[in-house]
């Protein structure tokens, strides 16, 4: 349960949704994304921040997750690791086509450092100003013993007006599917909140219901 309320809620991507697009921030700007997620019977509940800013050519961010049982009194994980992403393709806001390259690594604090990765290749197509269309395809490197298991996933964003956005993707990360549908909400032009619901299926384990509300602030550093 706690590998597939992981792959859920830790995964980082845009916003709490598993499938990140192809985007970057612009010159000179940072933000930061912070979401809580409750997943599971027992439940698992998730806590991220994750500040990042864009660095010349390339996206710079650190990720802090968080991830305990309900009625467990010890803190299951609290893992921390920087993240990379670069846009080689299509770097304009509205470009019709984009791709990107996003990579990470992710230490346990709580269990000596035990490392972990991921890689990513984000691609996003934009066939109308108000779709966006977005495929991953990758790999996680689990915590401690390096196991790796493939990453991949497609979603899609419509935007019904400028202030709310409908967000539905399938994603497999960690051996575990997850479908996720829900909706990004825009309270100023730099500040969202985020809002879904999922349903996870783990291999050879059974489905389960969750949640994320997140808040994404974006602003400027010069």
């Amino acid at each position: 349960m706690a590998s597939c309320a992981m792959a859920s809620l830790g995964a980082e991507a845009a916003g709490h949704f598993d499938v990140d697009d192809a985007g970057t921030l612009d010159p000179g700007q940072c933000q930061y994304e912070t979401w809580w997620g409750r997943t599971g019977v027992e439940p698992v509940t998730g806590f991220h921040i994750g500040p990042s800013c864009r660095v010349g050519p390339v996206e710079l961010g650190l990720n802090v997750d968080r991830l305990s049982v309900q009625d467990v009194q010890r803190v299951h994980s609290i893992t921390a690791g920087p993240q990379l992403k670069w846009t080689f393709l299509g770097q304009a806001a509205d470009a019709p086509l984009s791709a990107a390259v996003s990579m990470g690594t992710v230490s346990d604090l709580r269990r000596g450092g035990r490392m972990g990765g991921q890689f990513v290749v984000p691609v996003t197509w934009r066939p109308v100003d108000s779709l966006q269309l977005h495929a991953n395809l990758g790999a996680d490197w689990a915590l401690g013993s390096g196991v790796r298991t493939p990453r991949g996933g497609l979603a899609a964003e419509w935007a019904l007006t400028d202030v709310v956005s409908l967000i539905a993707e399938r994603n497999r990360a960690s051996g575990a599917w997850t479908s996720r549908v829900g909706g990004r909400f825009s309270l100023t032009p730099l500040i969202s909140v985020d809002i879904s619901a999922s349903r996870s299926r783990p291999l050879g384990g059974r489905s389960v219901t969750g949640f994320v509300v997140g808040l994404n602030h974006e602003f400027s550093w010069k």
